[in-house]
């Protein structure tokens, strides 16, 4: 489980988070959604330590994360995997290269065992083979495949995953959220996704925490969200005639 506790951000006069608590439990996938500028990227970032919050805790199975130093934070950042928005994939490695490249960093695996594992995570998002491509040579949806690949090679205990559907057409899109939703059942892990597709909220939303001006606004499951009375909530998720018609089918 992951806990965060009066999360405060500031950058300059800027408050992006204000006081957030939320509970992300593992086994399940939970969905940070909200405006441009509401701070769910920000959010994330506290979480796995690219952000340094002002005031606040984060907490892994209760262990402060924030107040560990680098040391600390070694353990934890090993049962770790993030999926960044653009896939951030090294140019310069192959595919097998970049699903290594965690392996290296933390693990005392050998060659082989590292290339049997790089394996067997392309095998699990359906890119068998293409060990050896480059990501100039891969689709959007491959390159967000790569990543979770890369994201997976350390058989994580948390799962972070930043706008997996930007830029993807919508078949792509629904395969990416069974993937997610496959993984997360697979491993048991802690999966926390920031998007802005209101169809993976109807889909794979286990836990909702809606972000409003950097407050937490709302939170509960997808089935929950269609009856909620939020007026911010229902005008962000329910914009959209298609999506006001899929919240009539719950």
């Amino acid at each position: 489980m992951i806990e965060v506790q009066n999360i405060h951000k500031s950058f300059g006069d800027n408050h992006v988070l204000r006081g957030i608590d939320a509970k992300f439990e593992p086994g399940k996938i939970s969905l940070i959604i909200g405006g441009s500028g509401s701070g769910k990227s920000t959010l994330l970032k506290c979480m796995v330590g690219l952000h340094a919050p002002e005031q606040g805790k984060v907490i892994y199975n209760g262990e402060d994360f924030t107040r560990m130093d680098f040391e600390a934070r070694i353990p934890i950042r090993k049962e770790i995997g993030m999926l960044f928005q653009n896939s951030a994939l090294f140019d310069s490695m192959t595919v097998e290269q970049n699903i290594i490249f965690p392996l290296e960093m933390f693990s005392e695996m050998s060659r082989s065992e590292k290339v049997d594992r790089a394996n067997y995570c392309l095998e699990r998002v359906n890119l068998a083979g293409r060990n050896k491509l480059y990501p100039a040579e891969l689709s959007g949806g491959m390159k967000k495949r790569v990543g979770i690949a890369r994201a997976i090679s350390m058989s994580p205990k948390y799962l972070f995953v930043d706008e997996p559907n930007s830029g993807l057409d919508p078949e792509t899109a629904i395969l990416i959220d069974e993937l997610i939703s496959e993984l997360t059942d697979e491993y048991q892990c802690t999966t926390v996704v920031v998007t802005h597709d209101m169809n993976s909220v109807m889909g794979i939303g286990d836990y909702i925490l809606f972000l409003y001006k950097g407050q937490k606004w709302w939170e509960g499951s997808n089935k929950e969200i269609a009856h909620t009375d939020v007026e911010e909530l229902n005008n962000f998720v329910f914009a959209s005639p298609f999506m006001k018609a899929a919240k009539e089918r719950f």
